[in-house]
């Protein structure tokens, strides 16, 4: 039981960390729209993306039993968390829309188009468990809803829920790419630690990759 409440918390941590722009975006698009209709588009767009994320992360779960898909997925799980760190400042760029139904499918759309990291990062967390993917993204997304503005706003304050979002990530990344059965072959049938030492160093490596582009990025940056 304490395995898979702890496994909840790193999906909800992990939707949270990603959908830092997906709240950008919920914000952007209703900007515009007279309050109640505000609430609205809100609420219908989030429902409906909610709705397509999940299906997408069942149907992922399915796709990461097939050989040597989890072992490419963890290379691009690796890059996403790196990417993470290194442009967490970076904001998407949307439109305020200007009808309660333009506004409700662009923040659907919108949503399914960045949508990729947290639906492999969360499928391949969740190794086949379902129930803990509905819950952990069902209640995660009314957090970024409610407070769109404010989910933004505490990621930028406390980098430490970046890290540590990003550091999870690392860590699936390497678990994913020792759970892929044609890399188990190869790989931990010539080293026992491999199990974990890799994951252990793909959380090394995304977490020091990902400060020093950031910092690179920022020393680049005109005052």
């Amino acid at each position: 039981m304490l395995d898979w409440f702890l496994l909840f918390l790193q999906i909800m941590l992990i939707n949270i960390v990603l959908s830092g722009d997906n709240a950008v975006v919920i914000a952007l698009a209703s900007k515009n729209l007279p309050l109640h209709q505000r609430k609205q588009a809100i609420w219908w767009g989030a429902f409906g993306a909610i709705g397509l994320r999940l299906v997408l992360t069942v149907i992922a779960v399915y796709l990461l039993s097939v050989p040597y898909i989890q072992a490419a997925g963890s290379l691009l799980l690796l890059w996403i968390a790196i990417k993470l760190l290194a442009d967490d400042d970076s904001h998407a760029h949307v439109k305020e829309a200007s009808s309660l139904g333009k506004a409700i499918w662009t923040i659907i759309v919108a949503d399914l188009v960045m949508s990729l990291d947290n639906v492999l990062a969360i499928a391949a967390k969740a190794q086949g468990d379902v129930s803990v993917i509905i819950l952990g993204v069902g209640l995660s997304i009314p957090i970024i809803i409610w407070g769109s503005t404010l989910v933004v706003t505490l990621l930028n304050k406390f980098p430490i829920f970046v890290y540590a979002g990003a550091g999870i990530l690392g860590y699936t990344a390497g678990e994913m790419f020792v759970s892929d059965k044609k890399m188990q072959q190869y790989v931990l049938h010539h080293n026992d630690t491999a199990h974990w030492s890799i994951p252990v160093v793909t959380t090394i490596v995304v977490i020091a990759a990902g400060f020093i582009w950031k910092k690179a990025n920022a020393a680049g940056k005109p005052a």
